[in-house]
């Protein structure tokens, strides 16, 4: 038996809003037939009416204040696609919330950030809150860490999770440019933003990891806790050295559950050139888990566009016809407090340690000297030659066994303090697991 049209309210129109629009209106038919339901769009917010969106919004209820959708007493499910952790974003969800409306986002900066808010709102007004979009586009990286492995207790949650970044690091890799000739290249053609500093800079990358976190784990981390660097500082040599090495540069988030707590940080690594991940190249996202009885499993795909995002987001759509809507964190309890996750100190790796210096004996004596007595272990050293137009210095790549982050942070920065070391250590993690 065919049930009512559940109506929809999406406020913004931008790319994703109108992919949300053409998506529900050529997939009609199919998910109907999925759900019992017509997914019905009967009212959409934007700034700008007069603006050529490629879709048909005729008959549709039109408001210019995102609020007033909300309500609409013919609005049952509100669609935020306005973006943002704070302003309208933020006032409209919770708005909806607190009228006992669901709400599906894709909003990964609002989730991350107020999370605990935002579920508490859902339970107190039962109310649904689902965010599949929010982390790695069209990738159902949500219902499996949720659902597919809600029997398993996780160990490590992550991945690639900025399309942006792994972009520019693989055109680094592949043609030998510098970082700022690819990044104004994919800034050209519309891969970037005019001000890329959430993507390159690893914030991004950070708000999905906070939001993985606390589905592996069950609880929320707080967003400020998590370790983040981005991806300037990677030079062209680095993916040359790490190549000869053996490895391949990747900006990964990873989230760990230890004795003392929860792990978690955006860096920079490099990881063994044969491995799955290491093969994740372009726009593309993958994300990682590792349980206890599952063991380690990945999946990949499109981590943004209008596309893969619109699919995400109609998918939340079809549990909320379906009446299957989990609670936001995951857990039937009460809503879990949020926890800090651990300082980086804490952490241990193995290290890629890239130094510039002065082409002289004794040299190569006095950072070694400093890595023995931090307690520091070698596993290779590589000296490269200088190039014809410099003489007095030349690179030095180090590569470390596995060591604390305290230790490595206190030889770095006695190393970078040495007269004969020309410019700022670039230390990279290396992940082997």
């Amino acid at each position: 038996m065919i049930s009512s049209p559940l109506r929809l309210g999406i406020a913004g129109l931008g790319t994703v809003g109108a992919g949300v629009v053409r998506l529900l209106h050529d997939h009609a038919d199919l998910l109907k037939t999925r759900t019992g339901r017509l997914l019905q769009v009967v009212a959409v917010s934007a700034r700008d009416r007069t603006r050529d969106r490629g879709i048909d919004v005729t008959g549709l209820t039109w408001y210019d204040n995102a609020l007033d959708l909300v309500k609409d007493p013919n609005v049952d499910v509100v669609v935020e696609l306005i973006g943002g952790s704070e302003g309208v974003a933020r006032a409209l969800v919770e708005t909806a919330l607190k009228a006992g409306k669901p709400v599906v986002t894709a909003n990964k900066a609002l989730i991350a950030l107020h999370g605990y808010e935002l579920a508490a709102l859902s339970a107190d007004n039962r109310a649904p809150l689902l965010f599949e979009a929010a982390v790695a586009g069209g990738i159902p990286a949500i219902k499996t860490v949720r659902e597919g492995l809600a029997a398993d207790r996780l160990l490590r949650i992550g991945g690639i999770l900025n399309g942006t970044c792994n972009h520019i690091l693989t055109v680094m890799r592949k043609t030998g440019q510098e970082f700022a000739a690819v990044l104004k290249e994919v800034q050209d053609l519309g891969y970037a933003e005019a001000d890329p500093s959430t993507d390159i800079d690893g914030l991004d990358a950070a708000h999905k990891l906070t939001i993985l976190a606390g589905l592996a784990f069950g609880c929320p981390v707080v967003f400020d806790s998590v370790y983040v660097e981005g991806i300037r500082h990677i030079a062209a040599q680095d993916h040359i050295f790490a190549q000869r090495l053996g490895y391949r540069i990747k900006l990964l988030g990873i989230a760990s559950k230890i004795h003392v707590g929860i792990q978690a940080r955006v860096t920079p690594c490099l990881v063994p050139q044969y491995a799955p991940i290491a093969q994740v190249d372009g726009v593309f996202n993958a994300v990682v888990a590792e349980g206890e009885f599952v063991g380690r499993m990945m999946i990949e795909g499109r981590g943004a566009g209008a596309g893969p995002t619109a699919s995400a987001i109609a998918a939340d759509l079809v549990d909320i016809a379906r009446g299957h809507a989990m609670t936001l964190w995951g857990v039937h309890s009460e809503v879990p407090k949020p926890v800090r996750a651990c300082s980086i100190s804490t952490g241990e790796s193995a290290f890629y340690l890239r130094l510039q210096v002065e082409d002289r004996p004794g040299v190569i004596a006095d950072i070694t000297a400093i890595l023995r007595d931090c307690g520091i272990s070698l596993q290779s050293m590589l000296q490269y030659p200088a190039e014809k137009e410099v003489v007095s210095c030349v690179p030095l790549v180090l590569v470390t066994h596995r060591t604390s982050e305290a230790a490595m942070q206190t030889a770095i920065n006695q190393i970078g303090a040495l007269s004969v070391v020309a410019d700022t250590p670039v230390m990279i993690r290396i992940e082997t697991t």
